[in-house]
């Protein structure tokens, strides 16, 4: 019996890439630097912001370390606005969570991008009633693949790992719910295709978000 979900943010709940693309556009911009395309920035984000400072360094073919701390730096200073930046829900996931909360579920949200940005994210997007608990990165947090702030988070929900299910859109939410011990649900809306979700531990893939109910219930699918 399941009794909490888990969600990444970005690409999972949130359409957030046009924020990303924003705010690191700007600093490119200001360092003189190619700036990427959208689609350029569905593959660079879901590891945090060090390494998405680095496939941008590495996207320009200039990985020199003084670099970096000036990129993250103009970065993270244009998100602290930014990140709400043409931030949507993708459509069905406002009515999924409030299905979710009728059915009891206690919901989480463990996402790469800093704590503050992640929590100004949720707050804009849902309001505050809908999670019971976010968490974005820290100092004190390793990011994911680590499971630790996934097992934080499901700790703060007041459950086991085993009564998680745990809901992403790339490869490493898959290694992250899977090295939690939690029942890993791939979505195909966000930024990775299907093959990469099996392949790295999805145990489910759904296309649509009410889906995710039938997996909560515990209910098996038929093709």
């Amino acid at each position: 019996m399941y009794r909490a979900c888990i969600f990444d943010l970005d690409g999972t709940l949130c359409d957030s890439v046009e924020s990303i693309a924003y705010s690191a556009n700007h600093a490119l911009r200001d360092m003189g630097l190619k700036e990427a395309s959208l689609e350029d920035y569905k593959i660079f984000v879901g590891d945090g912001v060090d390494m998405l400072v680095r496939r941008l360094l590495q996207f320009n073919k200039r990985e020199q370390e003084p670099l970096f701390d000036e990129l993250k730096e103009r970065y993270l200073g244009y998100f602290l606005e930014g990140c709400k930046y043409h931030v949507t829900p993708y459509p069905g996931i406002l009515d999924l969570t409030r299905e979710l909360k009728a059915m009891g579920a206690k919901l989480g949200v463990i996402s790469n991008k800093p704590h503050a940005n992640t929590v100004d994210v949720i707050h804009q997007v849902f309001g505050e009633d809908i999670f019971d608990f976010v968490q974005g990165q820290t100092k004190e947090l390793p990011r994911k693949p680590d499971p630790a702030g996934a097992l934080y988070t499901a700790r703060r929900l007041g459950v086991d790992p085993k009564e998680c299910l745990y809901i992403g859109d790339t490869g490493t939410d898959m290694k992250t719910g899977r090295a939690a011990g939690m029942y890993t649900v791939g979505v195909l809306w966000g930024f990775r295709a299907r093959q990469e979700l099996e392949k790295t531990g999805a145990l489910e893939v759904i296309g649509e978000p009410m889906e995710l109910c039938r997996i909560y219930r515990g209910e098996e699918h038929y093709d």
